[in-house]
């Protein structure tokens, strides 16, 4: 036994259940994040494809959705989720708000990463007759990329938080073992258990992003 409530094999599935919303979120979030923060940038007054139409559009969802705690959103969508899993509790049910989450969250990350990059790469991006694409593919993605990083690990612990207070509402992981065990069954070696495995991870994953992020900037 791993306590006097919870077995080895419970806490062992709760990482793989946190680890998998993570994952999944993040790689979901990404697809959807990225190409939100660069269409903030290029679309934005003053930027190399300059549309006020899909700023003004793009700007205020990500404001609007960014505003809300996560708690609020998972239980606000929970008829969409439904609608998208059959399901609104359990580990499939919290990816759906998770991406929600996440996506304005790692676009408005993305949109700051490239604002750093110094005005002279773009102009000299434009004096060697690069297209908008190029410039973004060939000056400011790898510019910013050091910073993306670190961004995309600010994202990645953010999730990490989420996942644990999906387990609020029954969305599996180390969150839901906390919640059932810990929380409601008066267990402390469980709670004790679970806020050092979060710190731990978020350790790891700060000093994994950061190693990253000055290697990349060392290499460019």
């Amino acid at each position: 036994m791993f306590s006097s409530t919870v077995t080895m094999e419970q806490f062992v599935q709760a990482m793989i259940d946190t680890f998998y919303m993570v994952g999944f979120s993040l790689a979901v979030g990404s697809i959807i994040g990225i190409p939100l923060g660069i269409l903030l940038v290029i679309t934005r007054p003053g930027g190399i494809i300059e549309n006020k139409v899909v700023f003004q559009i793009i700007n205020p969802i990500v404001n609007i959705v960014r505003s809300l705690p996560f708690i609020i959103l998972l239980v606000a969508i929970v008829p969409f989720t439904r609608l998208i899993v059959q399901t609104s509790i359990g580990t499939a049910a919290a990816i759906v708000p998770l991406i929600i989450y996440i996506a304005p969250f790692i676009a408005r990350l993305v949109e700051n990463s490239i604002l750093e990059v110094d005005d002279g790469i773009i102009e000299a991006a434009e004096s060697m007759g690069a297209t908008p694409m190029q410039t973004i593919r060939h000056f400011l993605l790898p510019e910013a990329l050091g910073s993306l990083i670190l961004s995309l690990t600010t994202a990645t612990i953010s999730l990490l938080s989420a996942t644990a207070m999906a387990g609020a509402v029954g969305g599996g992981g180390i969150g839901d073992l906390a919640i059932s065990y810990g929380y409601e069954r008066f267990d402390s070696f469980i709670m004790l258990i679970t806020v050092v495995v979060l710190v731990i991870l978020v350790q790891l994953m700060q000093s994994f992003g950061n190693w990253l992020a000055a290697k990349v900037r060392r290499e460019g």
